[in-house]
């Protein structure tokens, strides 16, 4: 089964150019590991929110604005083996410094549990992290498998929906605390791929009056207002 590490962080805006810099050497390395493809997008229209939001979720600065990534392995076993050799093979060393506070950088393990569409071309990505009951798994992938096509038909690549494996909580940030996630509560991790941000505005303001409607079959089985999420254009796509 696939499997996906995700990423949250807070970048400041001045070092964009060195943290495309530092993402593409980081390419290289992880590919070498094991990684498939790997992803990284730069905060767009990321609102903030009256309870949680992505800028609380890495204590983002005035000054910073918010990555989000994934990268795409075949198996847990092929992410823990690539997580083994960033600690101790000497070609990691290669990425070199990290752009920005790397001690409030978010991440974590995950399992797609719903994934529709072919993706790989998107220029833009709606991410998306949650708290749902775990005793609610089934409910939300039902919800998930219901909803994903009507993304898809309004122009949306691909639709992923990820169910937290390994999420470590941290010292200063974690994705626990970033949706208030309680202990009877897993973290999910998800996105939306879209050709473009004109697109994906388009197809979210065609679905907004028939999304309310399916809501009312199709309830979201979690708190949706602990709920974070946000539009990112795609800096860095790259494919093993």
């Amino acid at each position: 089964m696939a499997f996906i590490e995700g990423f949250v962080t807070a970048i400041p805006v001045a070092n964009r150019e060195a943290f495309l810099d530092h993402a593409r050497r980081a390419v290289r390395v992880f590919q070498e590991f094991g990684a498939g493809r790997i992803v990284d997008a730069w905060g767009d229209d990321v609102p903030k929110g009256e309870t949680t939001d992505f800028y609380r979720a890495v204590a983002a600065k005035e000054d910073e604005a918010i990555g989000f990534g994934w990268i795409e392995y075949a198996d847990r076993a092929t992410r823990d083996a690539a997580s083994q050799k960033m600690m101790s093979d000497p070609r990691a060393s290669e990425i070199g410094e990290m752009p920005f506070d790397g001690k409030r950088m978010i991440f974590g393990g995950f399992e797609p549990v719903v994934d529709h569409g072919d993706g790989g071309r998107a220029g833009y990505v709606e991410g998306f992290v949650g708290a749902v009951p775990t005793a609610n798994r089934e409910k939300f992938i039902v919800h998930a498998e219901k909803a994903a096509p009507l993304f898809l038909r309004e122009g949306a690549l691909r639709v992923v929906e990820c169910w937290g494996a390994d999420v470590p909580k941290g010292k200063v940030t974690d994705f626990h605390r970033s949706v208030k996630a309680g202990d009877d509560e897993t973290v999910i991790f998800s996105w939306v791929e879209w050709p473009d941000k004109a697109t994906r505005e388009a197809g979210l303001e065609s679905l907004m009056a028939e999304m309310e409607a399916h809501m009312k079959d199709n309830p979201m089985p979690f708190d949706a207002t602990r709920m974070i999420f946000g539009g990112f254009e795609i800096v860095n796509d790259a494919h093993g």
